[in-house]
């Protein structure tokens, strides 16, 4: 039985590496999409009418289908029912088709079509272009998701019991690199073709992250025959609806969930309004201050490696959790308070590197606790649940931002649609929002050391045996 357990794929260094180089370079092109919009708040308030709140919908629709419709719940169940390969290709389709439709909704060819005249009559105050960006953008939000559920559990299936934090670590080193080189380059695509054609390579880099998730399902299916002679590893057991209240009642589960929402609230839903905050306080163009913002994932893409390294040897994973906590809010108490006279070109970039210390802290913690506290029969669910509870939060977030943004500034938003040069938004209120989302993660982050303690998770232990 020995000899039969080594010589399988997952034994092999060469063969687990390639496996994670494949799912983690769709997850690069994957958040590149998820952002490329997030750099062009100011071209589509001015060239499509989109107001914050329009645009702060957009950041929450991607979410809207998770979390109303249940798809994220219902993605972990098709994960644990039908397995990683069915899921992953269902993911990548999913995520293809959503994107098609986002790019089409910023199109001329939209806009002089009968849908478009549709979609005018009603709801008035939302641009037609905004309401089927906001449908394309549920659909890919329904496919990112689940393609996120799934190549965690897929890290675990390949690096249980070996190298998993840095495995996870490194594939959230390479998607943040997807947000680094969106907020560098979409400007330039918009350059040469206004926001349809940076929401353009957008699509056509989801379409390459489709192919490689279709070529890691060869090996995934390699590994299955090795485990079983039938070729069907998973999933063991049947689920039950009973297991949803299982995970629900786990305090564990309920606290790294809570952390995940609260820590991601003050991330994801911040780069979208970003680069414009930047351009407001320091007096920058918009180019500028997105290739500022841009800095924000060098952090997590340098650090997030050899601390999931850390993790893996000698553990800490709920301590590192807390730091990462106390980092999000000092880095978005800076933004909301450092008065712009004081907030230099060097402080905003330190602070972006603050807080991208941070975005490594959490999650390369986060994700490999979650099987320390979950049993493996419903990871996925598990997963899909954590993702599920996070939705909530980045669907109502960016909306509460988009509003929060528009009534600290009347009437900010209609001199800039109507072309008055000059004009800035003052971002102190939206920031001090993000900031009480990190200060309520330092607080949840002692209870999760708590029940550490308590129910021995093992989550200060190192995740290598």
């Amino acid at each position: 039985m020995t000899d039969t357990i080594k010589k399988t794929l997952r034994d092999s260094n060469v063969a687990r590496w390639i496996a994670l180089l494949l799912i983690s370079s769709t997850m690069f092109f994957a958040y590149f999409f998820v952002d490329v919009a997030a750099p062009l708040q100011n071209m589509l308030e001015t060239g499509y009418k989109w107001t914050p709140e329009v645009f702060g919908m957009l950041g929450g629709s991607e979410f809207f289908l998770n979390v109303f419709a249940g798809f994220l719940i219902l993605s972990g169940i098709i994960l644990d029912k039908m397995g990683i390969r069915f899921t992953i290709i269902t993911a990548g389709l999913t995520m293809v088709i959503g994107g098609a439709l986002k790019y089409y909704a910023l199109t001329e060819a939209f806009a002089s079509s009968g849908m478009y005249v549709w979609l005018s009559s009603f709801f008035v105050n939302i641009p037609a272009s905004a309401k089927l960006a906001f449908f394309g953008f549920a659909i890919f939000g329904v496919g990112v998701e689940m393609a996120g559920i799934t190549v965690s559990k897929t890290i675990v299936k390949w690096f249980r019991g070996k190298e998993m934090a840095l495995a996870m670590g490194l594939e959230m080193a390479l998607a943040r690199l997807g947000v680094f080189a969106v907020f560098q380059l979409s400007p330039v695509f918009a350059e040469n073709g206004g926001v349809s054609n940076s929401v353009f390579w957008g699509l056509a880099f989801l379409c390459v992250g489709f192919i490689t998730f279709f070529i890691y399902t060869f090996m995934d299916r390699a590994l299955d025959k090795e485990v079983d002679a039938d070729g069907t590893s998973e999933p063991t057991e049947e689920f039950k609806v009973s297991d949803i209240m299982v995970i629900l009642t786990n305090p564990g589960f309920l606290a790294i969930a809570g952390l995940c929402v609260l820590f991601y609230s003050a991330i994801f839903p911040f780069q979208k309004f970003a680069t414009d905050m930047l351009a407001s306080k320091l007096g920058v163009d918009l180019k500028t201050a997105s290739q500022f913002v841009s800095y924000f994932p060098i952090g997590a893409m340098i650090l997030t490696p050899p601390i999931g390294f850390f993790l893996d040897k000698k553990g800490w994973g709920a301590s590192m959790m807390m730091y990462g906590a106390i980092l999000l809010t000092v880095s978005h108490l800076i933004f909301a308070l450092v008065p712009a006279e004081s907030f230099t070109v060097f402080v905003a970039i330190s602070t972006i590197v603050i807080l991208g210390v941070a975005f490594s802290l959490v999650p390369a913690s986060m994700w490999p606790s979650l099987p320390k506290v979950v049993e493996d029969r419903y990871l996925g669910s598990a997963y899909g649940l954590t993702f599920w509870i996070q939705n909530m939060g980045l669907l109502g977030v960016p909306i509460l931002i988009g509003w929060a943004l528009s009534a600290s500034n009347p009437g900010v938003s209609e001199q800039i649609a109507a072309g008055v040069e000059g004009v800035k938004y003052n971002y102190m209120i939206p920031e001090l929002i993000f900031a009480g989302f990190g200060f309520a993660a330092f607080g949840l982050s002692f209870y999760l050391k708590y029940i550490d303690r308590k129910k021995g998770y093992g989550l200060e232990l190192p995740n290598k045996s």
